[in-house]
């Protein structure tokens, strides 16, 4: 007898089946398992959101509501619970609210809040990680690898009319000057969630890649949607703003062919968009989940056939993306099918790209591991 057969015969078996933690993990086949999420209380709709859409089921004439899925045991995401049909995120660990991390799974990741920002706020999720997810290997501190020195500027934008914040990272024992530059969007979440700074410092001390100084770039929360993506806006600021204020200050080479800009989701249709439009300044983009059905006046996947509309540069891309990204999003098409189309485009067109599908969703415990391998993807000094 199944899970939810057993509760439906004897809620009172609630204690025994969740004392473990929750979601419940049972074996399918070699490479699947059959996860089921529970949640105990009252509520007209329970749904589970963020790596997973779909709405929890309730046992009748109890107060026990359940989904169940068969996935691949390589998956990693997040999720959190919701009830009714709002949009809000978790701002907390309690598990208790609207929506709320899984309150039978420990472990749970935070997203701070910027602060440089003062329109941003703390969000928490549920982590699932499954039997076969892969492993982090260049993630988390070292042992032996010492961290790299960070330096916070405010640069004042005539572009986007106000200051703008970015936050310098230089491996240690680097030279001052002379570095080859990446500038990563989404710089707080970068830092503090992907944990690129260690990243970096870790294949740079294993001689995987060159030194390069990193420029994590805080664009306003509120004004994200207009300022992140394929907008001459975006490409105006980092030509003719951050880029000068690198040279100038840290001595960045002028040459695109180390440079590499990089960005997750609409920070990865901004690092295509510039990276084609600005070959002379970037060599290299790492692409993670990129919001490729985007583009101007509602024209669908516009960046995309850009691709054959310009002449063909010396640039490297890696694009991956998750194999969970089946929600059909603003245009109908989903994130997996823009990002294969983006991938086809490069590829017929004659550029270098690694691609890669991972098994989860459009979330960053998965852009945190698979940075590095976007990193030596694209790295040209190596």
């Amino acid at each position: 007898m199944g899970i939810i057969d057993r509760l439906r015969a004897d809620p009172g078996l609630w204690a025994d089946l969740s004392a473990g933690g929750t979601p419940l993990v049972e074996p399918w086949d070699d490479d699947h398992v059959r996860v089921t999420f529970l949640w105990r209380g009252d509520a007209e709709r329970t749904r589970i959101c963020w790596g997973l859409w779909d709405d929890l089921t309730r046992i009748p004439g109890t107060d026990i509501w359940h989904l169940t899925r068969v996935m691949p045991a390589a998956t990693h995401t997040v999720y959190y619970l919701a009830h009714g049909d709002g949009d809000a995120m978790p701002r907390d660990p309690s598990g208790a609210g609207a929506a709320h991390v899984d309150p039978g799974n420990p472990i749970h990741q935070h997203f701070p809040a910027d602060p440089l920002d003062p329109t941003d706020h703390d969000v928490w999720a549920s982590v699932l990680r499954l039997p076969g997810a892969p492993p982090e290997p260049w993630t988390g501190r070292r042992p032996g690898v010492t961290p790299g020195t960070r330096e916070t500027h405010t640069l004042h934008s005539a572009v986007f009319g106000g200051d703008r914040h970015l936050v310098l990272h230089r491996p240690a024992g680097a030279p001052d000057t002379g570095l080859p530059t990446l500038v990563v969007f989404d710089g707080h979440n970068s830092r503090e969630v992907l944990r690129i700074p260690e990243t970096l410092d870790n294949l740079v001390a294993a001689g995987k890649i060159a030194p390069c100084t990193a420029i994590f770039v805080h664009l306003p929360e509120a004004a994200r949607d207009d300022e992140l993506g394929a907008v001459p806006a975006l490409r105006d600021f980092i030509a003719s703003e951050v880029m000068p204020f690198a040279r100038t200050t840290w001595g960045t080479p002028d040459t695109g062919g180390r440079n590499i800009v990089a960005g997750a989701s609409r920070g990865g249709l901004a690092a295509a968009y510039l990276a084609l439009e600005l070959p002379e300044v970037f060599g290299g983009a790492i692409c993670q989940s990129g919001s490729f059905w985007w583009g101007p006046d509602g024209e669908p996947e516009w960046l995309t056939g850009q691709v054959a509309a310009r002449p063909r540069a010396d640039v490297r891309f890696y694009l991956d993306v998750g194999a969970s990204e089946t929600t059909p999003g603003p245009t109908g098409a989903t994130q997996v099918e823009v990002n294969r189309r983006m991938r086809d485009a490069l590829r017929s067109r004659g550029y270098d790209v690694h691609y890669a599908e991972y098994a989860g969703s459009h979330d960053y415990v998965n852009w945190r591991r698979t940075f590095a391998d976007g990193l030596l993807a694209v790295n040209r000094s190596r």
